[in-house]
């Protein structure tokens, strides 16, 4: 039996697939190789980018022209500064790839090489042996090459740069080194604490080539490996709900079809039509689960480059991120351009944002809170609940904005946002929109009750210092109440709340907090001082 992969490469005897060689451009990596290139190939954690090296790799080993093998540096990691540690675990891997890979006896052994060189010269001069071992040349594809740490990291890549002018003959012809990063973002840490940069330090590169994600027909065809197996269908509303989803992310897509096709029970009734609803489902499933691959998004948050160009995205505030931390944020998957500038990757990315940034907040919130803003007819009571909220913010808004590491300015932003997710709890759907420079942030709660659905829209806008006269004020709020009212239009919402957090700290509680009441192109708007 087959199934969805989410995790680890492709095995095609199990997994559902893409051609991982379709993925790739095939034309223009073989030229680059021909050419006795080295180059980068990066990609954001599992999108493919192994499964495509493997079977690149047995792509080349088939033909008459090269040997190549694959080796993952991953192994020395943990020896991070360790020079002689780290190169010992490097090579006892490569060791091992190029003896089952190309099914040959070496007739010496890591250990050999390691005494009779010193460790910045050890893999230069085990790449030297093994070539002069070949009858060909040899092509080496080195993945997780940003998983190494420091010094290990330099004295790897000025070894490769060493040996670059001995090729073909006393070294690889070609070298692809795999990543999350390109090398230009690389930023290592010496034991001496100094900062260099990958390319400083590999400066034979070539080229850059990333693995790009899905298209919506690589979905389909994808899916329709599952309906190949089971004989199980998926409604054609799904795959522009998988690409809103997922942007196509790889492991995204193959997660949500693992979840809406095997976790989730009543799905494994082959004779069951997979539904948009049963996709939306499938998606609050993966995001509480916190699965490895979106813990590791998590992760990402709390590094100050990925912060500076996160936050303003959760505010609408300008960026002052640099255009290379923007790149590195594209890199790792996180954020795309669009032709509205730099947005957050995908519907899921910008659910686990600021779930992650906030579940502290909202485990806090149980004990703060019970849910008395359902109405007897089940809908709610949303004056009720910001009238509670007011209140919170003002006796906890000091210590909840502390407990946001690093992102203080989205504080008001994310405490709010965390207190409407646990709010929603499953009987509510909350959507995001936010991105750079849109001086907003909006979020449309979808209410589910007996008789129906409740649509409402919220406004967060902000007010500090430099906003401190009433002129300022004024656009601010007049700006709220026009984007609030478009924004309820494009959705069809029954309710309207603008939000206005002042953060004046000269400003006392009592003239912070208020409520007033007003109409936008017939539309009945509520704002909200905080």
């Amino acid at each position: 039996m087959k199934f969805f992969n989410t995790a680890g490469p492709v095995n095609k005897s199990i997994h559902y697939k893409i051609d991982p060689l379709k993925r790739l451009d095939t034309e223009e990596i073989l030229m680059l190789i021909e050419q006795q290139k080295y180059f980068i190939l990066h990609a954001p954690r599992q999108t493919g980018k192994t499964s495509c090296l493997l079977a690149l790799r047995d792509y080349l080993n088939k033909g008459s022209d090269y040997y190549c093998v694959y080796a993952n540096f991953e192994a020395g990691q943990a020896a991070r500064n360790d020079i002689h540690d780290g190169i010992s675990s490097i090579l006892s891997e490569l060791h091992a790839r190029i003896s089952d890979t190309l099914n040959i006896k070496i007739p010496f052994t890591v250990n050999e090489i390691i005494e009779s060189n010193s460790a910045n010269n050890a893999l230069n001069a085990y790449l030297n042996n093994i070539c002069k071992l070949l009858d060909k040349p040899f092509i080496l594809f080195i993945d997780e090459i940003d998983a190494l740490v420091g010094d290990t990291l330099i004295s790897v890549l000025r070894q490769l740069r060493s040996g670059y002018d001995t090729r073909p003959t006393l070294f690889p012809q070609s070298v692809i080194l795999c990543g999350v990063r390109d090398i230009k973002d690389y930023r290592i840490h010496r034991s001496d604490d100094d900062i260099i940069t990958g390319g400083s330090c590999f400066n034979i590169k070539s080229e850059s080539l990333s693995l790009g994600n899905f298209s919506e027909q690589d979905v389909r065809t994808l899916y329709a490996e599952h309906t190949k197996e089971t004989g199980q269908q998926f409604d054609d509303a799904c795959f522009p709900l998988i690409m809103q989803y997922t942007g196509g992310q790889p492991w995204l897509v193959n997660a949500l079809g693992y979840e809406v096709t095997f976790k989730m029970k009543e799905n494994r009734d082959r004779s069951v039509v997979i539904t948009a609803d049963m996709l939306n489902q499938a998606k609050e499933n993966l995001i509480l689960s916190r699965a490895t691959h979106l813990d590791q998004l998590a992760d990402k948050l709390k590094e100050d480059r990925v912060r500076h160009v996160i936050e303003p995205m959760l505010t609408g505030d300008d960026s002052d991120a640099s255009f290379d931390d923007n790149e590195y944020c594209v890199d790792l998957g996180l954020i795309k351009k669009s032709d509205r500038g730099y947005i957050i990757s995908n519907d899921i990315y910008k659910e686990v944002m600021p779930r992650e940034l906030t579940t502290m907040i909202q485990n806090g919130f149980m004990a703060k809170f019970q849910p008395e803003w359902i109405n007897p007819d089940a809908t709610l009571n949303v004056h009720k609940l910001m009238t509670m909220f007011q209140q919170f913010w003002r006796e906890n808004s000091d210590i909840w904005s502390a407990k946001i590491a690093g992102y203080n300015e989205a504080a008001p932003h994310l405490v709010f946002q965390g207190f409407l997710q646990w709010v929603s709890n499953g009987q509510g759907l909350i959507e995001r929109e936010y991105g750079l420079g849109r001086s907003r942030a909006d979020l449309y709660l979808r209410w589910k009750y007996t008789k129906g659905e409740q649509r409402i829209v919220f406004e967060l806008k902000m007010r500090t210092e430099r906003d401190n006269s009433s002129k300022k004020f004024e656009k601010i709020k007049n700006d709220g109440l026009r984007q609030i009212s478009q924004y309820a239009d494009l959705c069809g919402a029954d309710e309207a709340h603008l939000i206005i957090f002042d953060r004046r700290p000269s400003i006392d509680w009592k003239n912070k907090l208020y409520i007033d009441n007003t109409k936008q192109n017939k539309l009945n708007i509520s704002i909200w001082g905080m």
